[in-house]
């Protein structure tokens, strides 16, 4: 009975996020961690990569230092992530995180509107990939290699 529980809850989803493929990506305005506003729509032009997660994730923390070579990689390349934190304590336990990791790429704390645009985040971490014209194109649920990532992204810039 849990196992189908279990397959049942996966499918559902990725059904959901999946939904949102090849779909314009919902436009959000909100303030970084060094007091930046980031607006999706002024990022047209750059490949996005919309990145849910807390600072509790074994995962995420597993991903992240791959997230920031890439990043530092392809940035002048065109390439922009934007981190969304899902931490319920917010800031104060976000910033210190961010110190820690040398997180170079903008993290945002998710609200309201950013926690339910994307659809419903069941499971973190989950990456969300945008074109050039703003288009999600793919989405990841889970970890992500450095390897894997750099593909994708690589992919979408040429």
């Amino acid at each position: 009975m849990m196992r189908h529980l279990l397959v049942l809850t996966f499918s559902v989803l990725v059904f959901a996020a999946g939904s949102l493929a090849q779909q314009a990506a919902p436009d959000f305005k909100v303030k970084a961690s060094d007091g930046s506003v980031i607006e999706l729509s002024k990022l047209k032009g750059k490949v996005v990569v919309i990145n849910y997660w807390a600072t509790w994730c074994g995962p995420c923390k597993l991903e992240i230092p791959g997230f920031i070579n890439v990043y530092n990689d392809y940035k002048s390349k065109g390439l922009e992530i934007v981190g969304v934190s899902v931490d319920e304590s917010g800031w104060s336990v976000v910033k210190p995180f961010l110190a820690k990791a040398n997180i170079t790429y903008p993290v945002v704390l998710a609200d309201k509107t950013l926690k339910s645009a994307y659809g419903q985040i069941d499971a973190i971490p989950t990456t969300f990939f945008v074109n050039r014209k703003g288009m999600i194109v793919d989405h990841h649920v889970g970890y992500m290699s450095k390897e894997a990532f750099e593909e994708k992204v690589k992919g979408l810039l040429e």
